[in-house]
């Protein structure tokens, strides 16, 4: 994506733009009904295989430009770039967001250019857009052009810009990752693609953070902090209102570390982080053991509100 630039500079490993969106409805739930659509990745993935997951990926060249600003609505690049601190690029965040969603869950976040949003209740949609998505998983597709062809727009101004993690130093594979947030639309129905992702599920934060300290649901730890950033909010509605007003979000940038206690992973304001010196590139397996040593920290029953 030409022209981005940011604060994280430049040269070897530095990580590649990605945006993720948490697709959130309300369940039934009587008190706290605010739900979120979770993905299980491949257990096969090179990195921590099987965890649970928001739809996302990285950032595309198609995702950014003339093309993708001539499908975007309630916003422009400036506008955007600013959101997220960038110099420019920054609508390809939410073209990336909306499109992965797309091809991994099923879920198209666009809207009709009238307004109002994308209903897939009828079969004859369902399956013109079924058709749509295997394109652009098949890579014989474009997300602009579909766009285009279906007269919908990427509306900047109901997705919200909510969170961002850096991958550390050390992995073989790093992001700078945009969290985002937005309602369900009405009338789609999520259907993981069966390739990076095995299943799709709703889930309560609350809920989801209980099943990983029960051992039987792998997340990690962004997952886990932005599950317990939006389980404050008892529906979706509060959490789209409170999300709609930010307008500065801090970069998260764990730090890969070794000491007496071996390889471990630390988050800003962690013991040792600004003191101890990043570690040396680690194996997949050495990271994922990290990883999940971290996120069960942050998930430990006496880390709630931390």
């Amino acid at each position: 994506m030409a022209g981005r630039t940011d604060a994280l500079g430049a040269g070897p490993g530095r990580p590649r733009p990605a945006a993720t969106v948490m697709v959130v409805r309300d369940g039934q739930h009587p008190v706290a009904p605010l739900e979120v659509l979770m993905l299980r990745r491949n257990l096969r993935s090179e990195f921590v295989g099987g965890a649970h997951v928001f739809p996302g990926g990285a950032v595309d060249p198609a995702d950014d430009g003339e093309d993708a600003a001539g499908v975007c609505a309630g916003g422009d690049d400036a506008s955007a770039s600013a959101l997220l601190g960038l110099e420019g690029g920054g609508l390809g965040y939410w073209v990336a967001a909306v499109r992965e969603c797309f091809e991994e869950a099923g879920i198209l976040l666009a809207v009709p250019d009238g307004g109002g949003t994308l209903s897939l209740d009828d079969p004859a949609d369902a399956a013109r857009f079924a058709a749509h998505r295997r394109a652009l998983n098949g890579g014989g597709g474009s997300f602009v052009e579909l766009c285009r062809r279906e007269g919908l727009r990427v509306p900047l101004d109901r997705i919200h810009y909510f969170a961002h993690w850096v991958t550390p130093e050390g992995l073989s594979r790093r992001y700078d990752t945009r969290f985002f947030v937005a309602a369900a639309p009405p009338g789609q129905v999520p259907a993981h693609d069966a390739a990076e992702t095995v299943a799709d599920v709703w889930v309560r934060p609350a809920d989801a953070l209980a099943l990983h300290r029960a051992g039987e649901m792998e997340l990690i730890l962004p997952t886990i902090r932005n599950l317990q950033a939006i389980g404050r909010f008892p529906t979706a509605a509060a959490l789209l209102d409170a999300a709609a007003g930010v307008r500065q979000v801090p970069v998260v940038a764990p730090r890969m570390v070794v000491d007496s206690e071996g390889l471990r992973l630390l988050l800003p304001g962690d013991p040792g982080y600004d003191e101890l010196a990043p570690a040396p590139p680690a194996s997949p397996e050495a990271a994922a053991a990290a990883t999940r040593a971290a996120a069960a920290r942050a998930n430990a029953p006496d880390a709630a509100g931390r």
